[in-house]
């Protein structure tokens, strides 16, 4: 049995608080009654970081909601592309150990701390909104995440779900999509018929925008590497796809939408969303058309490109940042999920246990959508 105490998140869940509980007894009479309390429930840990063979499926007591929490019982949830550099370790991320991954959750409320008023009722169906308040992190980043039957989360992270919208479906939608719908919908704007170019297309988050860009009219150039993938991206509704394997995107982008100009009519993209950054970034402001936008919510390809300045004021490009979502973005996507506007992309459904071949294909880049796990 893994030493949980060694995790403060775990720490507070699994042994409560002796000074709240019994300060004289102490923490020894804590463990004895809550074993005495509570059941068991499956969870999948990783103690060290390092390769996938450190997951471990173990039996561990269910969590006790603290205050202003809530017990819900996961019915399935996401990987993100981060979830593989938690467990290799990000040096720059303090990962409390043990950890549990899966950030985006969906299930139903089991039950609520004492004291918990105006929340949904027992039983009802949730989206868990993984971004925790008052900047205490991030599920399944900084914060234990999805990959177990049960877990606390603060009742004010909960989103209820209509009957239309499936657990599978629901925990596809906040990190990828979620990041995706602010970038397009609140800082880009997009707009029917605006010609939208989307690097790295075939990634989680460029998968939405792929989908959403779409869905909002707009005429959609998707950029992927592999020529499997592109067949896919053309069937998801991308209009045009280049695969940067065999094509430069700068010259393909001017012979689809014409070439930018200062002066007269500009060709180029109303809007490039470009998270990849890199190599790739004076391509991105060669490609966009006079006041054009650029918008951005990471940088995988490297974060400290070269620029060039001139193609910034003489085209008046507009170079937004995207941060994230906000909770509007969710409530917007399940309303959009339950109407059948968006219909999340699913690479496979495994069950909670084959977790690590899901991770493993992510790591060698064999995903068209998101990894959904079932518990």
């Amino acid at each position: 049995m893994p030493d949980l105490s060694r995790n403060p998140h775990l720490k507070t869940r699994i042994f409560l608080d002796e000074r709240t509980i019994s300060p004289a007894l102490g923490k020894l009479w804590v463990r004895v009654e809550f074993a005495k309390k509570v059941g068991k429930m499956k969870a999948l840990i990783f103690e060290e970081h390092g390769p996938i063979s450190n997951l471990k499926l173990i039996d561990m007591p269910q969590p006790v909601p603290a205050r202003n929490e809530a017990l819900v019982r996961v019915k399935a949830f996401s990987l993100n592309g981060f979830d593989p550099m938690v467990l290799a370790r990000i040096p720059t991320l303090k990962t409390p150990l043990p950890m549990i991954l899966g950030a985006d959750i969906a299930g139903y409320i089991e039950s609520y701390a004492p004291g918990v008023k105006n929340g949904p009722s027992v039983g009802t169906r949730v989206l868990v909104d993984p971004v925790l308040p008052d900047g205490a992190g991030v599920l399944g980043e900084t914060a234990l995440g999805g990959a177990r039957e049960y877990m606390c989360v603060p009742a004010e992270n909960l989103i209820v779900l209509p009957d239309t919208v499936s657990f599978e479906d629901a925990a596809a939608l906040p990190i990828a999509y979620g990041t995706a719908h602010r970038m397009l919908k609140t800082r880009a704007d997009v707009k029917a018929g605006d010609k939208v170019l989307v690097l790295g297309a075939t990634g989680g988050v460029g998968i939405c925008c792929v989908q959403l860009a779409k869905m909002m009219g707009a005429e959609v150039t998707a950029c992927t590497s592999s020529a499997s993938k592109a067949e896919k991206l053309k069937a998801l509704g991308a209009d045009h796809v280049i695969n940067t394997s065999e094509a430069d995107y700068l010259e393909a982008v001017r012979k689809l939408w014409g070439k930018p100009r200062v002066f007269g009519e500009s060709g180029g993209a109303d809007i490039i969303v470009n998270f990849i950054g890199g190599d790739d970034w004076i391509k991105t402001l060669k490609a966009a058309r006079r006041g054009g936008k650029i918008v951005t919510c990471g940088a995988t390809s490297g974060h400290s490109p070269q620029t060039d300045l001139r193609y910034i004021w003489s085209f008046e490009l507009n170079i937004l940042g995207s941060n994230s979502y906000v909770r509007d973005d969710l409530i917007s996507l399940v309303d959009l999920v339950a109407s059948g506007d968006v219909k999340p992309v699913k690479h496979v459904v495994r069950p909670l246990e084959e977790l690590p071949v899901s991770l493993q294909e992510m790591i060698n880049r064999k995903v068209f959508g998101k990894c959904i796990l079932t518990v």
